[in-house]
C-alpha cells in the first residue's frame, strides 16, 4: 500500500491503494475542521478587505485561505510507500477465548515517514477499533504492533482492511489510505473435554474404535466393485467382470473404523431465547464437544442436522476417514458449527431419510422441544443405529427454570424406544450429563434420566461399561 497514492509492489503488501481519484477533490475532502475554519475565515477576511478597501486585511485573509490548501497539497503529494501485513494467532479460537492480531508496517521507500496513525477495522462484537500512532519509520524500517480480540458469540468475523491516516504538522488536513485485503477470524463453539466411557454392542459401526480389516483371504473372498475413472487396470477382477457384464475391480484392503453420527436439531420452533447462555448455544457446544471426543477416540464421525445436511459429505459413506482426513473434517465441521443458525424446518424427517443404511453405528443427538410426531420419528430412527443417546433441552426450563411435563414425557418415550435419553437442565455441564448417560446405559433405569445423583459427580459413582 502506498501512503501517497502509488501502489506498492512489495511482496509482503497486504494491499495497494486504489490509485489517485481526482487528486484535488481527494485532497480537499481531507481538510479537518481546523483547516475548513481557516479557509472559511480567510475567504471572509478577503471579501471584507475588498469591500472596505483594506489591503492589510486582504493579505491576512489570503494567508488564512492558502495555508490549509498548501498543507493538503503537500500531504497529498507525499510519496513514501508503506507495506503492511496481518497475522492471527490463532485463526480459529473457541468462544470466550482471546486471539492476538499482529500487525507489521514496513517503509519500503527511500524516505522516512512522518507521523502515521494505524487503524484496523474490527466488528463491534470483537471490541473497540484498535488505533496505533507510529512516530517515524526510517527508510527500510519496520514497526510491529499487536492487539487482542475476544468474542463470546461464535461466528466468522472479518478483520480489516487496515487504514493509515496521514496528517500535516498544523493539523489542517488528514488523508486516509486503505489496504485492500482482510483476514477472517473464526470463533468456534466451546469444547468440553469428555471422559472416556465404553459402549458395548454390535460389531459393526461402534465399539472400541480399533481398526478391523475386510476379509481378503483369497480369490474367492474378494469383494469387487464397479470400475471408477482413475482405478489401476491391474486391479480389474476378470471373473466378476464376466459375471456382471461390466468392468469390476478388486477393493483395496482398508481398515473399518467404528462409526458415530452426531445429530444437531437446529429447528427454530424447538428453541426459545438467544445469546451465549441459550439452550441452542448449549446444543451447538455439546455437538462440537462430542465430535472432537469421538474423533479423538478413533471413530469415523459425521455431523448431521435436521435439514438432512451431512458433513464431511465425502469419504466412506459420508464419514471422516483416516487421521489426516479426520483432522481436515474436524476443521470443516467446527467451521460449520461456528456459523450454524436456526433452520426453518418443522420436523426431523430429512435426517431420518439420511439414516437409511441401517448401519450407522453410534448415534448421539442434541434435541430441542419435541412434539409427539417428532418423538415418533426419533423412535423409528433408533432402529437405524447400533446405539443411540439423546440429550433433550426443554425451552421452558431454560427460560423459567421449571421443566415442563411434555418434556419429561418425551424423555420417557425415547427411553422406551431404546434410546438412552437424558434431560438437560440449565447450567449443567455436558461432562456430568455424559456420565449420567453412561450410568443409564449400564442399567440404572430410565428414571435416572431426570432424577438421582450424577454419576461421577458429588454423591454419585462413576458409570461402568456402556459407550465411548
Amino acid at each position: 500500500m502506498t501512503a501517497g497514492g502509488r501502489p506498492s509492489a512489495h511482496p509482503g503488501d497486504e494491499g495497494a491503494d486504489r490509485g489517485d481519484r481526482s487528486g484535488l477533490r481527494t485532497a480537499l475532502s481531507g481538510l479537518t475542521t481546523r483547516g475548513r475554519s481557516f479557509f472559511a475565515a480567510g475567504i471572509a477576511a478577503a471579501v471584507c478587505a475588498y469591500v472596505l478597501g483594506q489591503s492589510d486585511l486582504l493579505r491576512v485573509g489570503l494567508l488564512l485561505a492558502v495555508l490549509p490548501l498548501v498543507c493538503a497539497a503537500v500531504l497529498y503529494r507525499t510519496r513514501y510507500r508503506v507495506a503492511g501485513s496481518r497475522r492471527l494467532a490463532p485463526a480459529r479460537v473457541p468462544a470466550g477465548s482471546e486471539a492476538r492480531v499482529h500487525l507489521r508496517m514496513e517503509n519500503v521507500s527511500r524516505l522516512p515517514t512522518g507521523l502515521l496513525m494505524l487503524q484496523d477495522r474490527v466488528p463491534y462484537v470483537l471490541g473497540p477499533r484498535p488505533r496505533f500512532v507510529l512516530d517515524r519509520v526510517e527508510a527500510g524500517g519496520r514497526r510491529e504492533v499487536s492487539y487482542r480480540v475476544r468474542s463470546d458469540l461464535r461466528g466468522r468475523y472479518p478483520l480489516g482492511p487496515l487504514q493509515l491516516r496521514l496528517t500535516d504538522p498544523f493539523g489542517m488536513c488528514e488523508l486516509t489510505r486503505s489496504f485492500s485485503t482482510f483476514d477472517m477470524l473464526t470463533v468456534v463453539p466451546r469444547v468440553e473435554a469428555l471422559p472416556p466411557v465404553r459402549l458395548t454392542g454390535e460389531a459393526k459401526g461402534y465399539g472400541d474404535g480399533r481398526h478391523r480389516s475386510l476379509a481378503l483371504a483369497g480369490e474367492d473372498d474378494i469383494i469387487p466393485r464397479g470400475y471408477r475413472y482413475g482405478d489401476d487396470l491391474r486391479r480389474v477382477h476378470w471373473r466378476s467382470t464376466a459375471r456382471y457384464g461390466e468392468l469390476m475391480v478388486r477393493r483395496e484392503e482398508q481398515p473399518q473404523r467404528s462409526r458415530c453420527t452426531v445429530l444437531l436439531d437446529t429447528r427454530a420452533v424447538a428453541y426459545q431465547g438467544a445469546g451465549p447462555d441459550s439452550a441452542f448455544e448449549w446444543a451447538v457446544s455439546g455437538t462440537a464437544s462430542t465430535l472432537v471426543h469421538m474423533l479423538e477416540r478413533g471413530f469415523s464421525v459425521r455431523l448431521l442436522t435436521d435439514t438432512g445436511n451431512s458433513l464431511p459429505g465425502e469419504g466412506a459413506e459420508g464419514f471422516a476417514g483416516g487421521s489426516q482426513e479426520s483432522a481436515d473434517s474436524a476443521g470443516l465441521m467446527m467451521d460449520t458449527l461456528a456459523v450454524i443458525d436456526h433452520s426453518d424446518g418443522a420436523g426431523l424427517s430429512r435426517a431420518y431419510d439420511v439414516l437409511r443404511g441401517g448401519n450407522e453405528g453410534l448415534l448421539v443427538a442434541f434435541l430441542g422441544d419435541l412434539d409427539e410426531e417428532q418423538a415418533a420419528v426419533l423412535a423409528k430412527m433408533r432402529r437405524r443405529s447400533g446405539a443411540a443417546v439423546a440429550f433433550l433441552l426443554d425451552s421452558q426450563a431454560w427460560l423459567r427454570g421449571a421443566p415442563s411435563a411434555p418434556a419429561a414425557d418425551r424423555v420417557r418415550l425415547l427411553n422406551e424406544a431404546g434410546w438412552t435419553a437424558v434431560a438437560v437442565p440449565p447450567g449443567v455441564p455436558l461432562v456430568e450429563l455424559w456420565r449420567r448417560a453412561d450410568h443409564l446405559r449400564a442399567g440404572a433405569g430410565p428414571q435416572a434420566a431426570n432424577t438421582g445423583p450424577v454419576p461421577g459427580g458429588p454423591g454419585g459413582t462413576g458409570g461402568t461399561g456402556g459407550w465411548t
